[in-house]
């Protein structure tokens, strides 16, 4: 087939030119390659032939190395440069000529090659006026991290590795735990991946294996540890698997931790609380040691995936993988064993990072609810009774429309019925006077404020709500169903949303979004400034735009932390499938990224709470306060999870689903 006769045509040309059925589904995929590129990544395709071409399905983040489609493209004509962007399913080429440009054009669009794992996928090209890729700027070590290269030779990796007998009776407390994803053993002291901690008065037999004691005796007496370890975790990582971003807790461990990767290398992210990433490389056979901030303040994890985008060139070893499009590619992970050295601590750690320190938290945070009656009493005393008492401070802070939020009432028949379920402080109540809107909060002081702007509202629970079915043209729930404490709590409220609505009627739904950063724009809530923190309450959850009265999307499948700590799994689907029990919620830090789905966001009050100040307000640190600091209860979505939970309701048709400044949002259809 001809393929690139027909897609270099004008419109007047190709309706005399008579497309076959396979010409013309090429055409659509070809087409809808170009659209795709310009609506997610803002690459703009030209009609006219350049030097410079898009190869879509032919990236890194689809499994196509540079070794594979460099080959290809080099039958065409000299390529002059291949930019292959981490992660993204593209690359650009850059050809000497024009004439060998359009070789590739017309001889590669609808070509079929197959990727590093084995599957067919077939190439769409499309010519760029240039080849660019903004390239990141220098990044350093995270301060405290050191990777040592060759610490052990190649005969003490061997002897290490056939020194783990994974076949031990289960009667031997150090055998391998049942880890979906990986083998495990320990050593000292069992590892408790619930806590990322161990327990102090349960030592394990034996201490740690003979055959390390030596090992680590070398690296103290050559300075490259500062104390001997007590404790030991062997973990054996299959390609495609990983470990979740966390931070060993600080009050179980002390301040050196040390890690050992044997039979393979991989790529380790580790990430500070701001958002930056810094990714490095660990060699097979290499030390990595954690001290200092790069311990207790960045979180570090495996990405799960069986390939690593790593530097084509062989000099490269340990470190930063500098993102230089112009020299990545693709290496295919191996079986990985890496040994973890911990001290176990005795005493308190008095650390210089106190906001992420156990030992210095002042607030004894609620547990993970277990039940549904747990649950609702956590969201009675950190969501129903907190905005209770800061109603009043919290309204002052809302008081601007959102334009999306906007837009959607705007474009609703004129007449319509809209309920919006947790209407706070009733900013979106008044917007379009040609609608009917009645307005619900589960809180009384949120409601008073609305009545006093004349507006309709009542209190009432978003899981029960006092309005007839099929009685409403349109709803809308705004930072609301993230506050309720479990998935099946979140789905009733869902469901609550859909009984609501006649058929046809249609529901926009914003909750709190784990990626405060998205397409490499930060939400307003990271860019926040002192000032804005102090005007939103300090750490407000400034980028949500309204009031939640307590609320639901999830999936019981995804209950829990996205890139969150303790965690004993990491699901390919980017989100931790753990049901964590037994475990305090962590306190947020403000205007900082999430790292944990469940979580307490501080809300610093000025003013007198409520109508009556309490002694002692509930939710608050410390004893009382003029300026208490309040906490309220989060389920924080990722990307995906509103969507997925909307999905799995009956009759019911999601028209779109976005990302709106750190807010996932969708809007569905009941039909």
């Amino acid at each position: 087939m001809q393929q690139g006769l027909f897609i270099v045509m004008d419109s007047k040309t190709q309706s005399k030119y008579k497309l076959n059925k396979t010409e013309k589904k090429f055409l659509r995929k070809q087409t809808k390659a170009r659209h795709t590129l310009l609506r997610h990544e803002g690459i703009d395709t030209v009609s006219h032939a350049t030097q410079c071409l898009v190869v879509a399905n032919g990236g890194l983040g689809n499994g196509v190395s540079r070794s594979r489609v460099l080959p290809v493209l080099e039958q065409c004509g000299l390529v002059d440069a291949l930019l292959m962007p981490p992660n993204k399913p593209y690359s650009f080429v850059r050809f000497k000529t024009t004439e060998e440009s359009k070789k590739a054009y017309h001889t590669l669009n609808g070509k079929e090659i197959v990727d590093d794992l084995g599957q067919k996928i077939i190439l769409y090209l499309n010519f760029v006026e240039k080849v660019q890729w903004k390239e990141l700027g220098l990044q350093v070590l995270p301060p405290g991290l050191m990777v040592v290269e060759d610490i052990i030779s190649s005969e003490d990796e061997k002897m290490l590795l056939e020194s783990i007998n994974w076949t031990e009776s289960t009667d031997n407390q150090n055998v391998q735990k049942s880890l979906r994803h990986r083998r495990v053993k320990h050593f000292g002291y069992a590892f408790h991946y619930d806590t990322n901690s161990v327990d102090k008065s349960k030592p394990l037999p034996g201490g740690l294996p003979e055959i390390c004691n030596g090992i680590l005796e070398k690296w103290l007496k050559e300075g490259y540890i500062k104390q001997k370890p007590d404790q030991l975790t062997i973990n054996q990582y299959e390609p495609g698997h990983g470990i979740p971003a966390h931070i060993d807790t600080h009050s179980a461990f002390e301040d050196e931790i040390i890690s050992l990767s044997l039979g393979a290398e991989v790529v380790m992210d580790f990430k500070h609380p701001d958002g930056v990433t810094v990714p490095v490389m660990l060699p097979r056979r290499s030390l990595l040691v954690m001290t200092g901030e790069s311990r207790y303040l960045w979180t570090h994890g495996i990405t799960p995936r069986k390939f690593d985008t790593v530097p084509a060139s062989e000099s490269h070893k340990s470190g930063i993988i500098i993102s230089d499009v112009g020299d990545l590619t693709l290496n295919k992970r191996g079986v990985r064993t890496s040994f973890t050295f911990r001290k176990v601590r005795q005493t308190s750690c008095n650390c210089s990072y106190p906001l992420v320190c156990d030992s210095q938290t002042k607030e004894i945070a609620p547990s993970f609810p277990e039940s549904d009656g747990d649950a609702s009493r956590l969201e009675q005393e950190y969501v129903h009774q907190v905005y209770e008492e800061i109603a009043r401070h919290f309204s002052s802070t809302r008081h601007t429309p959102w334009p999306n939020i906007v837009a959607f009432l705007k474009a609703l028949p004129s007449g319509s019925i809209v309920a919006d379920i947790g209407c706070g402080n009733g900013k979106y109540l008044g917007l379009n006077n040609e609608l009917h809107m009645i307005g619900c909060d589960r809180s009384q002081n949120l409601v008073d404020i609305c009545r006093e702007r004349q507006y309709q509202a009542l209190v009432c629970d978003a899981l029960a709500v006092p309005i007839r079915s099929e009685s409403c043209d349109a709803c809308i729930s705004i930072a609301v169903i993230h506050h309720f404490a479990t998935a099946e709590r979140r789905m009733s409220a869902l469901q609550e949303l859909v009984r609501l609505l006649r058929p046809g009627g249609k529901a926009l739904i914003y909750v709190w979004a784990m990626e405060q950063e998205y397409k490499k724009q930060k939400s307003k809530y990271l860019k926040g400034s002192r000032n804005n923190r102090g005007k939103e309450g300090v750490s407000s959850d400034a980028s949500v735009p309204g009031l939640p009265g307590e609320q639901v999307p999830g999936l019981g499948s995804q209950e829990s932390a996205c890139p969150a700590p303790s965690d004993s799994d990491f699901e390919e689907r980017g989100c931790n499938s753990r049901k964590a029990t037994n475990s305090k919620l962590p306190i947020h830090t403000n205007r900082t990224s999430f790292h944990s789905q469940d979580l307490l966001v501080p809300w610093h009050f000025k003013g007198s709470p409520g109508k009556n100040k309490p002694a002692e307000p509930l939710g608050t640190v410390g004893s009382p306060d003029p300026s208490p600091v309040f906490h309220r209860y989060y389920h924080v979505f990722c990307q995906g999870e509103l969507e997925a939970a909307c999905e799995t309701l009956s009759n019911v048709s999601i028209l779109q689903s976005y990302h709106d400044q750190g807010n996932w949002c969708v809007i569905l259809q009941k039909l």
